[in-house]
Order: C-alpha cells, then structure tokens, then sequence
C-alpha cells in the first residue's frame, strides 16, 4: 500500500473505531449495533481494490479486537473484516468509480449481513454461542437496517475522500501519467488533438522546411 492510503486509512479506522465505542455501541438500540467501522472497510476497498480492502480490514478489525470493551478472542473480527475487504474490493470497477448508487448499498447490505454470519460462525467455532440466545434472524436484519440507513452518510464521503488520494499528482509519475492514456486524457490541452497543438504542428512543419532547404543551399556552396 501506498503512503498516502496508509495515512487516510488509518486516520478514518480510529475515527471510525472511537466514534463505534463511545458513541454508537452506547445507543442500546434493539438487536445489533451500527457498525461504522465495516462502512469504513467497505467504502475505502471499493475504491483501492481487494488486496488493500483485506489490509485494512484486517488492521481495522484488530483494533476492535483489543478496544475496551471487547469481550470476544483477539482476531475474530479481524479475519471477519478481512474477508469482507476482500470480497468488497472484488466488486471494485477498473476505473474505481461507481455510475450507480445502488451498487453500493447492495454491497452494504451484502456486508452486513455477510459480516454477522461470519461473527457468528467464528464464534460457534470458538464456543461463543451468543448469536444462538440472542436470535440470529434479529440480528441480521437489524444490522442490515442500521448499516443501510447509515451507509448513505458515510460511504459516499469515504469514497471521495479515497479517490482524492488516488489523484494525487506526486503519486503516479510513471509512463501513463507523462506520455499516453491517462495523461494524455486528463491534460488534453498538452496533447495531440487540440487547435493549439495543430497550430504548433504546422509551425514546425515550416521550420523544418526552412531549415532543410537551409541546409541543402549551404551544402550547395560547400560543394562549389
């Protein structure tokens, strides 16, 4: 990863997680708990791709994992919210832009739901069967309400703020950027199909002809 997805990555993750601890885990709404940190995951791997998402899943379900109060075995949420980077960032486009906002809240809804049944088969596995007492129906429906309600304040703004870290001008100077495609289409007045740039085509098609017809005159008088 670079280092501008680091930073960002880790400045939305503790935003994130101290918001997730100290504000919304203290609303004692029925059933499951908004979870602002997978919203995080979810809309920096729609943006950077499958490998990071699972990176920063991973880091930011660790941290979870050894927040106060946690109450479950350290890596649980971890790998859960790997797995779900991951699986996000695979419905990442080329381009790392969405043309709908429907793909986004299906893949909120996706992740909710995907992330509860992965707690909760995690947790059977560890001998937590806590998911079974409180009622796993309950629980998937209201995690898929309150990420869903929550995603279009969030999610939107995440993936902003990702895309901005990705064009930045110091992180791409490799050949696409300075030469074809991509430069050549975001800096269109440098490139080959503007008035200005037949205007200075034509100009050095002049001067070439000057200069050849230059060079032949004065080889002439070499020769002479």
């Amino acid at each position: 990863m670079r280092l501008n997805r680091i930073l960002l990555s880790t400045l939305l993750v503790v935003v994130a997680l101290v918001v997730q601890v100290t504000v919304l885990a203290r609303l004692h709404l029925p059933g499951a708990v908004p979870d602002l940190l997978l919203l995080v995951v979810v809309g920096l791997a729609l943006v950077y791709g499958h490998t990071s998402g699972a990176l920063i899943g991973f880091g930011a379900g660790l941290l979870a994992d050894l927040a106060p109060p946690a109450d479950h075995a350290t890596g649980r949420y971890a790998l859960v919210l790997a797995l779900v980077g991951y699986a996000v960032g695979l419905v990442r486009p080329e381009t790392g832009r969405l043309r709908s906002a429907t793909v986004p809240m299906l893949v909120v809804v996706a992740a909710a739901v995907g992330s509860t049944l992965l707690y909760a088969g995690v947790g059977s596995l560890v001998g937590d069967t806590s998911a079974r007492h409180v009622g796993l129906t309950g629980l998937l429906l209201s995690a898929a309400v309150y990420d869903l309600l929550l995603a279009p304040f969030t999610v939107p703004l995440l993936m902003a703020l990702a895309r901005r870290t990705e064009n930045d001008p110091l992180a791409g100077e490799g050949p696409s950027t300075m030469g074809g495609g991509t430069g050549e289409a975001a800096y269109g007045w440098l490139g080959g199909g503007g008035r200005g740039s037949r205007i200075g085509s034509q100009r050095g098609g002049l001067l070439g002809k000057s200069m050849r017809g230059r060079s032949g005159r004065v080889k002439g008088v070499k020769r002479l």
